[in-house]
């Protein structure tokens, strides 16, 4: 294993749109914690929303000036005493909420619904993947096998595991047509595993061309449209009016939630994924008539992200696959730029070329 150093660069957001790149202390882990060298960190729409242009989380849940990047991936380089499972060399995924691990969401594996003092999501309340080193506890580790690349690795770390708790609720098969409406990186995302799992029509809409295009470009979707005041008679046409079985929002924008509801058949399920906004419906009409079901997903368990790997393997796709473009940690301003711009797939800071 290479020798670490002492110090190094860490990018940091001060919510006014920039990025600032600061040296600090490489951290020595403690008991039950790793040093990982990072080999990849992707962006996630929520470092835009709610950290990149502007602080909005308050209090525990807030942005603390930490080292940005929750979507991190990497190689244990150093190990703390008293750990149980992972080794040095160990190619690692870091689950990115740091859970208190004995209240009854984490024993369930929810972190990210942990309400303790002690809970610190990586890159918001503790430092995060957007350095050459991040510091992670042991029961935050999930392994990367070796068919599957870092960036793959940091794709799971929200996104990936985020789109495949939200299908796994609503259950998607091969008796599906699935509309997904929001094509950035989730959406894409959302597309892929779909597919993977047998939808047997898959449909996506975006106000954006661009994305609209990457979705056709990538072979995800059957038909794709950019949204306009008659795409659900568009949405509609490709089931001949029948609806979809399944719908999965992940643009967090009213008139898409409603194309998601509107849109999915009689019995059929929607997923809510994409965070912020508002949704209003007539709930007679829209729902109960129809007898359609929505559920709220949030981020997912550690035990799925799990199981999750292991099927990407089985089903031979790869998460990088949606990664549009590559920076290193240098240009993460203007990665950090090009991912609120809105009009690309997924954006990663990569390091030492990420090598596998």
């Amino acid at each position: 294993m290479a020798s670490i150093e002492k110090k190094m660069k860490a990018a940091y957001l001060p919510g006014n749109s920039t990025v600032v790149i600061k040296e600090v202390d490489v951290p020595e882990p403690g008991h039950g914690q790793v040093l990982v060298r990072t080999k990849s960190s992707t962006i996630c729409g929520s470092d835009i929303r709610a950290i990149y242009h502007e602080h909005l989380g308050k209090g525990p849940e807030g942005y603390q000036n930490k080292i940005a990047g929750h979507e991190p991936a990497g190689q244990i380089v150093k190990c703390g005493p008293g750990l149980k499972r992972f080794k040095e060399g160990d190619r690692v995924v870091i689950y990115h909420i740091s859970g208190c691990g004995v209240c009854n969401d984490c024993r369930r594996g929810y972190f990210i619904s942990c309400t303790s003092k002690h809970r610190a999501a990586y890159g918001w309340q503790r430092d995060g993947g957007m350095a050459p080193y991040i510091l992670a506890e042991e029961k935050d580790l999930v392994l990367i096998p070796d068919e599957l690349t870092y960036t793959d690795g940091a794709q799971i770390a929200c996104g990936f595991g985020t789109v495949y708790e939200g299908l796994e609720k609503i259950g998607v098969c091969g008796n599906d047509a699935v509309l997904v409406t929001g094509l950035g990186p989730v959406g894409l995302a959302t597309l892929m595993l779909a597919k993977a799992m047998g939808a047997q029509k898959l449909v996506g809409t975006d106000i954006s061309p661009e994305r609209c295009k990457l979705a056709k470009d990538l072979n995800l979707a059957d038909e794709v449209f950019v949204s306009d005041k008659d795409v659900f008679s568009k949405v509609m046409a490709v089931t001949k009016g029948m609806g979809y079985e399944r719908a999965v929002d992940c643009s967090g924008n009213t008139l898409a939630r409603q194309l998601c509801v509107r849109a999915t058949r009689k019995w059929g399920k929607i997923a809510l994924i994409g965070e912020g906004g508002t949704m209003e419906l007539n709930p007679s009409p829209d729902l109960i008539h129809d007898q359609k079901t929505i559920y709220g997903s949030w981020v997912t368990t550690i035990w799925r992200m799990e199981e999750l790997v292991e099927r990407i393997v089985r089903w031979g796709i790869h998460p990088e696959d949606l990664v549009t473009h590559r920076f290193t940690l240098d240009k993460a301003d203007k990665a950090y730029e090009l991912m609120a711009d809105g009009k690309c797939g997924k954006v990663a800071v990569v390091f030492d070329e990420e090598i596998k």
